[in-house]
């Protein structure tokens, strides 16, 4: 193998509408495929293979980063095919990688199948929307479709903070500003801080990672802008647990009456294969911010928010649970897709 046969390798993950390419010493290049791990053929890639292909995608500066920090994050565009978000990584004194596609075109919320409330939702004047899902759940995409319904049909200014970015949007009827963390601006925090200095009608946040990012999300939507970003959590509860418990004990009464306020809604999801194999189908979570769910976020009663949600659909919410139950019960997904659900929740 040698350094241009990357660029072969990302071709042929568009070509397999694979989500993921790996790059590991010793091991084939792999693709994911319908969430599922493909090699390709038996012939392992060496230490020397796995550096050429990865170095021929860094800049000097990205290189740099990689010897001293141990990994990199970097997007990069194949014209014909897609966009790549990329990471760069050490393992075991070796370098790996690992690709994420990104389609070229933004996807619509029908086309993602997601409820069609969401919508409605992101034409508000401000807020917090979150988008919640472990790696690989599709929050990317979500968070693209509802910026894109909110380009083509809004008068807007968004800014966006992303690490690295991805999907590229053309302002429409929106004036869009795509910041990169890292080469754009230092940090997600400091980005957001600077986003409340340039007019900003819409902030998208690509990730809150840490109590500063939180609280200045927070702080933005309190202040008349709606902001939409990510958490690595795997529920409503526990996203709202996850945020409150970022902050010293002495302040979480307070944000409790903060995020009970300006909190609009979440979205957790994930992405289950469907049957025979013909792609993924998404699985949402969906908790609307009601004057009784406030009330539960003030009044530190969060476990008790699951049973609202159970049973509020004509409001527009439902669990994780009732979402796989109805790709079940519609032959979308196989039950064996919904295996570890039905552990998790009881189905």
């Amino acid at each position: 193998m040698h350094s241009e046969l990357i660029f072969d390798l990302l071709k042929q993950a568009h070509e397999l509408r694979a989500s993921d390419l790996h790059l590991s010493v010793g091991n084939a290049p792999t693709f994911r495929i319908n969430g599922e791990l493909r090699k390709l053929g038996d012939s392992a890639i060496t230490a020397k293979e796995a550096e050429a292909m990865a170095l021929r995608l860094l800049t000097s500066e990205q290189e740099d980063k990689l010897r001293m920090t141990g990994e990199v994050d970097l997007s990069l565009a194949l014209p014909g095919y897609c966009r790549f978000r990329l990471n760069v990584y050490k393992q075991r004194g070796c370098i790996s990688l690992a690709a994420r596609t990104i389609p070229t075109q933004i996807p619509t919320i029908e086309q993602l199948q997601l409820p069609l409330s969401l919508a409605s939702l992101s034409d508000k004047h401000q807020g917090l929307i979150l988008v919640t899902g472990p790696t690989g759940s599709g929050k990317s995409s979500t968070l693209a479709a509802l910026i894109d319904h909110i380009n083509r049909t809004q008068a807007k200014h968004i800014v966006t903070l992303e690490d690295p970015i991805e999907f590229i949007h053309t302002s429409q009827s929106s004036i869009i500003d795509q910041r990169e963390v890292g080469q754009d601006t230092g940090s997600f925090s400091t980005g957001l801080r600077a986003a409340l200095r340039q007019d900003p009608d819409v902030i998208l946040v690509g990730e809150m990672r840490d109590l500063e990012t939180i609280s200045a999300a927070i702080t933005a939507a309190e202040t008349g802008h709606l902001v939409l970003a990510t958490l690595h959590t795997t529920d409503a509860p526990q996203t709202i647990d996850r945020i409150i418990d970022a902050f010293p004990a002495h302040q979480q009464g307070q944000v409790r009456t903060q995020l009970a306020a300006v909190l609009v809604t979440i979205v957790s999801q994930r992405l289950l294969p469907k049957r025979e194999g013909t792609g993924r189908a998404c699985t949402t979570e969906i908790l609307m911010n009601t004057p009784a769910v406030s009330n539960l976020i003030r009044t530190e009663k969060v476990h008790q928010i699951k049973s609202i949600m159970q049973t509020s659909r004509a409001l527009g919410m439902h669990t994780l649970e009732m979402s796989v139950k109805e790709l079940l019960q519609s032959g979308i997904v196989h039950p064996s897709a919904a295996k570890p659900f039905m552990a998790e929740g009881g189905l």
